[in-house]
């Protein structure tokens, strides 16, 4: 078989045995769609540190990190010293009201991040997009939004689109088509849905010009699917159009939140948006999400005592003019505990330069080893985030990718799976504060290993 579709080199026995019991019980084996890769997903048992184990015993360096979340790694000490102290002190998992470090956590997000005065608390990454896109709509009484083609917001209905469409799909590039992501999403809502071109302001602003009336707010990864920046000017512009023509801007920083500053992209570019969606990091390795922005925009979601639609029978006549968010788990204590000390950890002093350096290191180290084997790549990112791709063309959007050879990255990417090497085929690498120099050594050599297996199996080596 060819390193494209099997694991040749390392048992996964079980791996493979486990995955097949899962596929009874839960559709396709995995609990998220993006937790699958052919042949099967590999079965992890234990973590520690830069390390996961699979089922099988092997070890491997993880630079997943739980789709970035893990900033500290697995099982930071202090990290899960402080969750299960705090747990003890209160004396239980969850109050189901008010505590103290909402407070705290608000004010931490307010002090780090320009664009925030005031936050809410949701689960994932996913609600805080969509509360922060029912806040927009809200405010400015308009209702269609406008995202960015390959992008990702969460999967729902206003955003599940354009998010990796076929090329014969996805039409002009200078006013792309709305290409849905899923089964399932009626017609009329993805005309709610405006996709504009990334990093070509141009012809975004001759979309947003046409469309003003009627958008509420754009959305973007400042840093599209974590690798790819927005140009300074492109989001200096879209920051003056959108404040023009009355269109919110929110700047989803689930990926880039403490991964590229601690203040998030937007300390990077300088660029204050209304609303900012933040997630994995902010967690610690627990599920988590919250939407800041400026105080007028968020205190539409303040309840009032004539607002709350579960007082059965009673008066609720202001629900009308307020935003309802809810959530039985927001501003989980425990979540929040772990979220602070993370937070805590990369304030202190020469934490996030020596991040940024490691990762700056493994990214000169993989694009000279290439280079070497005379494989056209290069290291696309920012912060501790970067991608791997093939080619020599500039990559400024999501249609610059067709021109990489993921063919070829595939390959090499299965082949590190078999030389202790975990990255989801693809995907983005994240570093952790607990990666080390040995880490990063030890991941060069696996890839040298992996393009010699591949090269090799093409005859050419």
């Amino acid at each position: 078989m060819s390193v494209q579709t099997s694991y040749e080199k390392v048992s996964k026995i079980q791996s493979e045995a486990m995955f097949h019991r899962a596929k009874q019980v839960i559709p396709g084996g995995v609990s998220a769609n993006i937790k699958y890769f052919a042949p099967h997903p590999i079965i992890m048992k234990s973590a520690e540190g830069s390390q996961l184990v699979d089922v099988d015993g092997n070890t491997y360096i993880d630079y997943l990190l739980c789709y970035g979340a893990l900033i500290t790694g697995h099982g930071h000490q202090q990290v899960v010293k402080a969750t299960t102290d705090y747990m003890h002190k209160i004396g239980t998992t969850i109050f189901g009201t008010p505590h103290e470090l909402e407070v705290t956590m608000a004010d931490k997000l307010t002090a780090l991040y320009p664009g925030i005065d005031m936050v809410r608390y949701t689960n994932s990454g996913l609600e805080a997009t969509l509360l922060a896109i029912r806040m927009a709509t809200a405010y400015t009484g308009k209702k269609k939004i406008g995202k960015f083609e390959g992008h990702y917001h969460g999967g729902y209905n206003h955003v599940l689109v354009s998010v990796n469409p076929d090329q014969k799909e996805s039409g002009n590039e200078e006013e792309p088509n709305i290409v849905p992501e899923s089964k399932g999403i009626p017609a009329h809502e993805l005309k709610q849905t405006i996709v504009l071109p990334f990093n070509n302001i141009e012809a975004t602003e001759r979309l947003l010009r046409k469309h003003a009336h009627e958008l509420a707010a754009i959305i973007m990864e400042p840093v599209q699917g974590g690798f790819i920046p927005a140009e300074q000017d492109f989001i200096v512009r879209l920051r003056e159009l959108t404040s023009e023509l009355d269109i919110l801007l929110i700047f989803d920083e689930v990926k880039t939140g403490f991964r590229v500053h601690l203040g998030g992209a937007q300390s990077v570019y300088q660029i204050e948006p209304d609303l900012t969606a933040l997630g994995k990091v902010l967690g610690g390795g627990f599920p988590v999400g919250a939407v800041g922005g400026k105080r007028e925009i968020m205190m539409i979601s303040a309840p009032t005592s004539d607002s709350d639609i579960f007082s059965v029978g009673g008066a609720s006549r202001a629900k009308n003019d307020v935003v309802f968010h809810s959530g039985t788990y927001n501003g989980h204590p425990i979540v929040l505990a772990a979220g602070l000390e993370t937070i805590l950890l990369l304030e202190q002093d020469g934490c996030m330069e020596d991040l940024f350096m490691k990762t700056d290191m493994l990214r000169k180290k993989l694009e000279k080893l290439y280079h070497t084997y005379e494989i056209p790549m290069q290291t696309v990112g920012m912060g501790s985030i970067f991608n791997i791709v093939l080619t020599n063309h500039s990559i400024r959007n999501y249609r610059d990718m067709w021109q990489a050879d993921t063919n070829l990255r595939h390959k090499i990417d299965i082949e590190l799976l078999n030389l202790g090497v975990y990255i989801k085929p693809l995907n983005r690498y994240s570093m952790s504060i607990v990666h080390s120099e040995e880490n990063i050594n030890q991941t060069v050599i696996a890839h040298e290993k992996a393009i010699k297996n591949v090269l090799n199996s093409r005859g050419r080596g």
